[in-house]
């Protein structure tokens, strides 16, 4: 998996006041509560929708989505929603820029992210991950086909599968070169023709005076430190969504010229200068 190093340096982790401390323990006692207990619910409600629905999930999905909208109240960051979410069947590619995108792309919509294999692993994000129906990949050419059949199954039973083809997360300015190899799982075996990509682009607006990549989260930065700062801020920024009009699989001659288009259209909104 290829990290992304800035060749500037990140931000420094500012001193945490008394306020911040206490809105750390506020607002983290809520989010944890709110998530966890959630949590707890779509398990128990697992155990009657498998069964019965198999790869469907026809309930649970809306308790993720509750639990992403109320992470947004929580923080207090201001999220802003341009376009609508696709209705069609198909899947959404959109840059990466933070830990908030887990949040941030799953507030407006509901859907199921592909993400690397070692997040399985992470601690309680794992158990997330796994419990909201996250595909796990790895980037072993050995296991592309099996990986290419199960993105096949998912997006026949009518899942919404969200990719980040940059392969890693940046400081929310810029958008980098799409890898066009988990696109080759649309063109198969008539999937192109019954398949829509929408282009989403993240954009990321610091509080007022800080850092303009205060919510970035990228290379070498710890986990731990970056949400004490998001938690212990008192005036948030906000996260914007920006939904482009998605395009049909069948208009594209291969993996490729698709992601080549995708690429430009969740960059549009950035500026020239972040390129």
């Amino acid at each position: 998996m290829t990290t992304w190093h800035s060749a500037e340096a990140p931000p420094e982790n500012p001193i945490i006041t008394p306020l911040g401390w206490g809105l750390v323990m506020l607002r983290g006692l809520a989010l944890g509560v709110v998530t966890y207990g959630c949590l707890a619910l779509l398990l128990m409600l697992r155990l009657v929708e498998r069964p019965l629905f198999g790869l469907n999930r026809p309930w649970t999905p809306f308790i993720t989505q509750f639990v992403c909208r109320a992470a947004f109240v929580i923080l207090g960051i201001r999220l802003r929603v341009t376009g609508r979410p696709m209705t069609g069947r198909g899947a959404i590619v959109a840059n990466h820029a933070s830990w908030l995108d887990i949040f941030t792309l799953n507030a407006p919509q509901r859907i199921y992210y592909v993400s690397k294999s070692e997040v399985a692993g992470w601690p309680g994000i794992g158990w997330l991950a796994r419990a909201t129906g996250t595909v796990f990949i790895t980037r072993s050419g050995r296991e592309a086909q099996t990986q290419r059949a199960q993105f096949e199954a998912r997006l026949r039973a009518g899942h919404r599968l969200l990719f980040f083809p940059e392969g890693t997360s940046t400081d929310g300015r810029r958008v980098l070169p799409f890898k066009s190899t988990l696109f080759a799982a649309f063109f198969s075996d008539g999937l192109d023709d019954i398949l829509e990509i929408q282009p989403v682009s993240v954009i990321y607006h610091a509080p007022d005076g800080a850092d303009p990549r205060f919510y970035g989260w990228w290379g070498d930065m710890a986990f731990g430190p970056h949400l004490l700062r998001v938690l212990a801020q008192p005036r948030q920024g906000a996260a914007e969504v920006i939904f482009h009009p998605p395009v049909r699989v069948s208009d594209f001659a291969d993996r490729k010229a698709l992601a080549a288009r995708c690429e430009a259209a969740v960059r549009a909104p950035f500026s020239p200068a972040a390129p």
